[in-house]
C-alpha cells in the first residue's frame, strides 16, 4: 500500500473509531439522573446507586448509559431536566424529592423511580404503595414522623434547651409537612420554636439575621435547596453558635451537629433495584414503594468542641458512627 493511501486509510479510522463509539453509547439503556442538589451533596448517593448498578450487570459505558444533570438546589430547573430527558428518550428517570413531581409531569410514558420521597401517597405520586400504577415508583420516607426523636436528642446534647429555631423550604410541600410536625412535637416537650421560611438561597442569610438570641440550636429540615446550600447554613449557624440537627449524614461534612434519619446512600442503592427489574422488562406501577430500612444517627465532635458542646458518653456510644 502505497504511503498516501495508508495514510488515508488511518485518518479516516481515526474519524470513525470515536463516532463508531458514540453510536454504541447510543444504542445502550440510557438513565436520566436527575440530581435535585449538587453532585457535591450528593456524591455518596450516586457512589452508592452506581455501584449497585455494578453488581447487577450495569456498567457505565458499556452495558448501560447515565446522564447525570443537577439543577443545584433551583426548583425552577426540574422542569426543565425532566423535559431534557423526555427528548433524548431515556429509559428511565431516577431522582428524588419535588424533583419527582416535574418529573411526572413531563412524561406519563417514561418509567420514574425516586430515591427518596415523602409521601408519594398523599401527594398523588402513586395510586398506593403497593401497587403504585402508572408510571412512577421508588422509595418513600416519612421523615416527619422523626421530628420528635430529633427534637429529643437536641435535649440530650444541649442541657437546659427550651427554645429553638427552625429552618425549612417554605415552597416544598414536604418541608411544610415536617415543620408541622416539628411544631406539634416541640408543643408536645414544652419547647418554643421559631420558624425561618426560605424559597431561595437569597432567602437564607437574611433568615439568619432574623434569629432571636434566645434560640439554642436549629433544627433544619433538608431538601435540595437546604442540601445545596449546607456549607453557608453550616457556616452562618457556626457564627451564631447553633447547634445544628438534619435527617442525614451528608450535611456533617460541612460542619453540621448531628443527624438522625434513614441512610440516604442506601435508599439510593436501592433505587438502582429499581432500576434493574424496570431494564429488566418490569413495569414502575407493579413495583410496590418500599420503605427505609436503615436509620443512622452520627455525632460530629469536632463540631460539638468548636462548640463548646460535651457530649455525653452515653451519647457517643449509641451512636451508629462518630465524627471526630
Amino acid at each position: 500500500m502505497r504511503r498516501r493511501d495508508f495514510i488515508k486509510v488511518i485518518g479516516v479510522t481515526a474519524v470513525a473509531w470515536p463516532l463508531a463509539a458514540r453510536a454504541q453509547q447510543a444504542n445502550l439503556p440510557t438513565i436520566g439522573f436527575l440530581g435535585a442538589a449538587t453532585p457535591t451533596a450528593w456524591s455518596q448517593q450516586v457512589t452508592a446507586f452506581a455501584q449497585r448498578l455494578r453488581e447487577r450487570g450495569w456498567i457505565e459505558g458499556r452495558t448501560v448509559a447515565i446522564e447525570y444533570r443537577w439543577a443545584d438546589g433551583r426548583g425552577e430547573r426540574y422542569a426543565e431536566i425532566a423535559a431534557e430527558f423526555v427528548r433524548l428518550k431515556v429509559d428511565v428517570i431516577v431522582t428524588s424529592g419535588s424533583a419527582v413531581v416535574a418529573a411526572k409531569q413531563a412524561t406519563s410514558v417514561i418509567p420514574i423511580v425516586f430515591a427518596v420521597a415523602v409521601d408519594p401517597l398523599g401527594t398523588s405520586l402513586v395510586a398506593s404503595l403497593a401497587r403504585p400504577g402508572g408510571n412512577v415508583t421508588g422509595l418513600s420516607i416519612q421523615s416527619a414522623d422523626l421530628a420528635g426523636k430529633r427534637l429529643e436528642l437536641l435535649r440530650e446534647v444541649i442541657p437546659g434547651l427550651h427554645r429553638f429555631a427552625t429552618l425549612a423550604n417554605v415552597g416544598y410541600p414536604a418541608a411544610l409537612v415536617e415543620l408541622g410536625e416539628v411544631q406539634a412535637a416541640a408543643r408536645t416537650l414544652g419547647l418554643e420554636v421559631e420558624v425561618l421560611g426560605i424559597r431561595r438561597t437569597e432567602d437564607i442569610a437574611p433568615a439568619f439575621g432574623a434569629l432571636t438570641s434566645e434560640a439554642q440550636a436549629l433544627y433544619l429540615c433538608g431538601d435540595s435547596l437546604v442540601s445545596a446550600n449546607r456549607a453557608r447554613i453550616n457556616t452562618l449557624a457556626m457564627g451564631a453558635r447553633l447547634p445544628t440537627i438534619y435527617d442525614n449524614r451528608g450535611y456533617l461534612e460541612s460542619g453540621g451537629l448531628m443527624s438522625y434519619g434513614p441512610n440516604f446512600p442506601d435508599l439510593f442503592r436501592r433505587a438502582a433495584d429499581f432500576v434493574d427489574k424496570i431494564l429488566r422488562g418490569a413495569k414502575p406501577g407493579d413495583l410496590p414503594v418500599e420503605q427505609p430500612t436503615k436509620f443512622d444517627l452520627v455525632i460530629n465532635l469536632t463540631t460539638a468542641k468548636a462548640l463548646g458542646l460535651t457530649i455525653p458518653e452515653s451519647f457517643r456510644l449509641r451512636a451508629d458512627e462518630v465524627i471526630e
